[in-house]
């Protein structure tokens, strides 16, 4: 049976990995990040934390394995449809006016929503004008995000998202299939750069006109949200647009007065200049 963590043996974890490899977890929110070193301990089926501790410190491509199944996120193409069709109606617009236009997808995942975000800039005209950067902290997200191989049994789903997002197309149109995947069109998306950024440490590295990080703030706690908040400024262009998922907020932050509120529902946020 798997021993419960406690929260001083959570505190140990997160100094071995930060000591060992750098990587920091120590502003992510404690109770998540609790439950995802639990789940990870029954994935690899260890029982006591003190042997958890040891493999990591041992063994870089068991923290390596470790740090890919605690940092996926759930993805799924044009997910919150109506979040999609206040993009088009909204943000999309003001984009045009642009000559040049740059998108970062920070934490990216598998790719889904970054792939969401090209049908929609075709469908506008855009995506010529566009760069996407696209990036992530897992290594094997990202790679699949490359493949844009999305399974099959999916798509349904995903073409009922499109549709109610205000879809003008016939959404099979943009992936070619077989029995097990779809392939997201290869000329979609050749403006889209993915590489491995984490939120936690790194700095600016672009000026954007829209910033997506949908579902990432969950897992963090008010500092690493505030923090996070800052680097997204300091990245977008004056009066340019930052978008979280719908259970986000940055309503107690402290950054909240540099960013004004275009959709409360949708969570778009616009840059004070």
């Amino acid at each position: 049976m798997i021993k419960e963590i406690s929260n001083e043996e959570l505190e140990t974890l997160v100094d071995v990995i930060h000591c060992q490899y750098g990587y920091d977890f120590s502003d992510y929110a404690r109770a998540s990040l609790k439950r995802r070193f639990q789940r990870f301990m029954g994935h690899a089926y260890i029982e006591e934390v003190t042997e958890l501790s040891d493999k990591l410190q041992q063994d870089a491509a068991f923290f390596e394995r470790m740090t890919q199944f605690i940092t996926v996120n759930v993805t799924e193409m044009f997910r919150d449809p109506l979040f999609y069709k206040t993009l088009r109606e909204m943000v999309l617009p003001r984009l045009a006016t642009y000559p040049t236009i740059k998108i970062w997808h920070a934490g990216c995942a598998t790719g889904e929503e970054v792939f969401s975000m090209i049908i929609l800039l075709q469908e506008a005209g855009l995506l010529d004008r566009c760069r996407i950067y696209a990036t992530d902290l897992n290594a094997v997200s990202l790679h699949k995000a490359e493949m844009a191989l999305i399974p099959l049994k999916y798509m349904k789903d995903y073409t009922q998202n499109y549709l109610q997002s205000g879809g003008l197309e016939d959404f099979s149109g943009y992936y070619t299939a077989n029995e097990e995947y779809a392939l997201i069109d290869p000329a979609l998306r050749r403006n889209i750069v993915f590489f491995q950024h984490n939120l936690v440490t790194d700095q600016v590295f672009n000026e954007f006109q829209l910033i997506c990080c949908r579902n990432v703030f969950i897992y963090f706690n008010k500092q690493l949200q505030d923090r996070v908040l800052r680097l997204f400024y300091d990245s977008l262009a004056p009066l340019g647009y930052l978008t979280l998922g719908l259970k986000e907020s940055m309503m107690f932050s402290g950054e909240s007065s540099r960013f004004e509120t275009l959709s409360a529902v949708h969570k778009i946020f616009r840059r004070k200049s």
